[in-house]
């Protein structure tokens, strides 16, 4: 299972980031634990300066924009 976590105080780009996430992995029947965080202090921790950012099994793999969808699958995939 991967532990994906998607960084970002609420802005419509992470909500988006989330969806195309959600569907990616649901479209590919894939085991994942999905996490929305929100705090300032832990994004930061991250290292992430511009949201959304994504974490997977803690490591960043995107921060600044909505990722395309074929980025997503490649991840989930991997």
């Amino acid at each position: 299972m991967k532990h994906i976590k998607i960084l970002g105080t609420g802005c419509s780009n992470c909500k988006a980031t989330l969806k195309t996430i959600e569907a990616a992995a649901q479209a590919a029947d894939a085991d994942i634990c999905l996490e929305k965080v929100e705090d300032i202090g832990e994004i930061m921790s991250y290292g992430v300066m511009s949201t959304p950012g994504v974490v997977i099994d803690g490591k960043v793999v995107h921060a600044g924009g909505v990722p395309d969808r074929k980025t997503v699958e490649s991840w989930i995939k991997a």
